[in-house]
C-alpha cells in the first residue's frame, strides 16, 4: 500500500514547476479562456408520479452582520461558520424555488428576488426565469404561482423587469393568514419603522400590480391535489411550508423553517434577524423537524445549497443535515 504524505505532495509540485521551467519545455495553453460563470442551476427528482425542477435564482454573499443571529453573539455565529468549512466573515445564502410537474399543470413554488435583481451591477440573483427557460419551462405556462410567505426573496419575483406579471397566465395563491396580516391597515401603521414597514410598503406595490388578483388558501387543506399547505408560523404570521404526496413518494418543503442549515439547523434555538416572532419560530422549527425526522421525510429547504434536498437526523439539541446525493436520472 502505497502511502502519501505532505512532504511527498510538496515534493511533486516542486519538481513539476521545474519541470515546465526546462529548456525545450512548451509552455501551457489553455484550450479557452475563463468563462467567468456557472451552469444554468436547475435539478429535476420524482415524487411518485410527479417531476419537481428546482430552480436556483441565485445566492447573496454579505458580510456576516451584528445580529444575523439575534440571541447569538457575532463570535459565536463566525464559529459555527468556521466549523463547516466556510468563510466566517461571510453569510452565503441561496434561494430555490421549485416548480411541481403534475402532468397537467405546472405549480411554481415561490419567485425569488426577480429579473429586476438580476439586472443590478455585479448581480448574483434573480436568475430563476433564466433558469426556468433553461429547463425547458416557458414562464407563460406557468399555470398556478404559490407564495409560502411575503418576504422579497419569495414574492419580488411575481413581476418581471418591466413590473408587468412575470407569469402572465398563473393563478397566484396566497396563504389566508399571511394574506390577511400584510393588508391589513392596522397592522402596517404598527409596524416598526425601518425593514418591516418596507416590506409592507413593497408587499402592496407587488400585490397592487397584479391588482390584488389572488387565491388565498387555508393551512391544513391542499392547494392542489397532493399538495397540502402546512402552517409553520414565527417567520411570519402566515409562513407556510407543504407536503407534497404521489404515489408512494412524498417530500416536506419547508420554505424558511430554517434559513441556511448550517446555522440553524444544528442550533435550532438561534433566532434568525428576519424571524418576524423568533420565539414561535423556534417552537415550530423543534416541531417541525421532530415530526420530518419521525416520518423520515425528504426535506426541500428554500436556503438549503442548491439543489436543496435532504434528510434531517437528531444531534444533539439540535438536528443534522444530510444532503441527497446527486442523482443522474430521474
Amino acid at each position: 500500500m502505497t502511502g502519501i504524505n505532505r512532504r511527498m505532495m510538496l515534493a511533486g509540485a516542486a519538481a513539476g514547476a521545474t519541470a515546465a521551467m526546462l529548456p525545450g519545455a512548451k509552455p501551457a495553453r489553455a484550450a479557452l479562456p475563463l468563462q467567468g460563470k456557472q451552469n444554468p442551476g436547475w435539478y429535476r427528482y420524482k415524487v411518485g408520479d410527479y417531476e419537481v425542477t428546482v430552480v436556483t435564482d441565485g445566492a447573496g454573499t454579505f458580510p456576516l452582520p451584528d445580529k444575523f443571529v439575534v440571541n447569538a453573539s457575532k463570535d459565536q455565529v463566525a464559529a459555527e461558520l468556521a466549523k463547516h468549512h466556510l468563510d466566517p466573515a461571510k453569510i452565503t445564502v441561496p434561494f430555490t424555488p421549485i416548480v411541481i410537474n403534475t402532468g397537467s399543470k405546472l405549480v411554481l413554488i415561490d419567485t425569488g428576488y426577480g429579473e429586476e435583481a438580476a439586472k443590478k451591477p455585479n448581480a448574483t440573483t434573480g436568475q430563476v426565469t433564466a433558469n426556468l427557460k433553461a429547463a425547458g419551462i416557458d414562464p407563460a405556462n406557468i399555470d398556478i404561482v404559490i407564495i409560502s410567505h411575503f418576504h422579497g426573496d419569495h414574492v419580488n419575483g411575481l413581476l418581471n423587469a418591466e413590473k408587468k406579471l412575470a407569469y402572465p397566465n398563473a393563478e397566484v395563491m396566497v396563504p389566508a393568514v399571511e394574506w390577511k396580516y400584510w393588508t391589513d391597515d392596522g397592522e402596517m401603521s404598527r409596524a416598526p419603522e425601518g425593514r418591516m414597514q418596507g416590506l409592507f410598503k413593497s408587499n402592496r406595490a407587488i400585490f397592487d400590480a397584479l391588482n390584488r388578483k389572488v387565491t388565498p388558501y387555508e393551512w391544513n387543506k391542499e392547494v392542489i391535489p397532493g399538495l397540502t399547505a402546512i402552517g409553520t408560523p414565527g417567520h411570519t404570521p402566515g409562513h407556510t411550508s407543504y407536503v407534497l404526496a404521489s404515489g408512494n413518494g412524498k417530500v416536506f418543503i419547508q420554505s424558511d423553517v430554517t434559513n441556511v442549515p448550517f446555522l440553524f439547523v444544528s442550533n435550532p434555538g438561534w433566532h434568525a434577524g428576519y424571524d418576524q416572532d423568533g420565539d414561535l419560530a423556534e417552537a415550530t422549527r423543534r416541531k417541525t423537524y421532530d415530526m420530518i425526522v419521525a416520518e423520515k421525510l425528504p426535506v426541500q429547504g428554500f436556503h438549503y445549497p442548491f439543489p436543496g434536498l435532504g434528510h434531517l437526523e437528531k444531534a444533539g439539541d439540535g438536528y443534522r443535515l444530510v444532503p441527497m446525493p446527486w442523482n443522474p436520472v430521474i
